[in-house]
């Protein structure tokens, strides 16, 4: 059968081999191809570690046109690869003048942490804080240390760094310790597997930053502005939702709480969970210039004033045209622009002010 072999370094050959071959010779024959002593070559299958050396390929589930992964370790036990994890979650703990924040999103190689102490909080937040690309790194590799360095006191930042910095080096202490004992044991092989796991994790991050950067990016929430009782609402468009519905408070300020059903009272469930007070069977939604009709579920503690949800949209043949940026009325052909960022309710800005 016809196996596929690929290393980190993106190095790919194709193996003939019978299926019975056991995988102590599997190694032997990629020592031939790649370089790497057949003892210190690791093989990996669907993301899972083969560890039988005196089961047969088919035994340890590889099949004809399968990719299998091999990994080199040094003779020492010591692992190639690096703590991607730890160095994408610990960005700005090393070589902090000079390498926060680099292109690749690894810290690089700077002044160990030693004996509990690291640089000083107070010099790291400020570099941070004067550099604008660093501080986007950061909220994406740490967004807890991220909303930490903005809090308006410098402790909570340097206490979290410390417990950052503390937690890193004790992962690497056991990790290092397994390492050094005995690089096939189970746990240590599923740390290898992780580490592994984490650097196609990064990998994917960094050809996304690099050709699809604005997936990292937040949109804001579609809104349109409409009338009910002749009172403005700012109604935010969720074809998710089920029902139409509307806050307590809004209904009290648009002068219909006086038309709720309580017999309609119950429970909404979805994201949260929201106590319903009632319903009112009729009300007159006016968006641009025409005179629509829905049905509401009025929540006791809904943040947003209005959702249109898909019972409306449906009812009146709704389109949500992002390319115009427009909500179409399907029923009349009217269309209603989204509102701008600077027009959505505080709750919905993603400044948050």
């Amino acid at each position: 059968m016809r196996v596929t072999v690929s290393t980190l370094s993106d190095s790919i050959f194709t193996l003939d081999v019978s299926p019975d071959l056991e995988l102590e010779n599997f190694k032997i024959f990629c020592q031939l191809e790649s370089g790497f002593p057949a003892s210190e070559i690791l093989v990996l299958h669907n993301g899972k570690i083969l560890v039988e050396n005196k089961k047969s390929l088919r035994q340890n589930g590889v099949r004809e046109g399968d990719v299998v992964m091999i990994q080199h370790i040094g003779g020492d036990g010591s692992q190639t690869l690096r703590d991607s994890s730890s160095a994408i979650s610990f960005l700005p703990l090393n070589n902090a003048d000079n390498n926060i924040g680099n292109s690749s999103g690894r810290a690089s190689e700077g002044p160990s942490v030693s004996g509990g102490t690291c640089h000083d909080p107070a010099h790291i937040r400020s570099i941070l804080l004067s550099d604008q690309k660093r501080l986007a790194q950061l909220k994406a590799n740490n967004p807890a240390l991220y909303e930490a360095l903005h809090s308006r006191s410098g402790e909570r930042f340097a206490t979290m760094l410390k417990a950052q910095i503390e937690e890193r080096d004790r992962r690497d202490r056991h990790r290092n310790k397994l390492m050094s004992a005995q690089p096939f044991d189970v746990e240590a092989q599923r740390l290898i597997a992780e580490e592994i796991r984490q650097k196609n994790v990064e990998a994917n991050m960094e050809a996304a930053m690099e050709f699809n950067p604005e997936s990292f990016g937040a949109v804001v929430m579609l809104y349109i502005n409409c009338k009910v009782n002749g009172f403005p609402v700012k109604a935010f468009v969720d074809s998710g939702a089920q029902t139409t519905i509307m806050s307590a408070r809004c209904a009290e300020r648009c002068n219909i709480m006086r038309l709720i059903d309580t017999r309609w009272a119950g429970i909404a469930k979805g994201v949260g969970i929201q106590k319903i007070i009632g319903r009112i069977h009729m009300v007159q939604v006016v968006i641009e210039n025409d005179f629509l009709t829905t049905s509401l579920s009025i929540l006791e503690e809904q943040p947003m004033d209005m959702l249109l949800g898909l019972d409306m949209l449906r009812r009146h043949q709704c389109c949500i045209d992002l390319k115009k940026n427009v909500l179409r009325i399907g029923t009349t052909g009217t269309e209603t622009a989204f509102l701008p960022e600077s027009e959505l309710p505080v709750c919905a800005r993603l400044t948050g002010v």
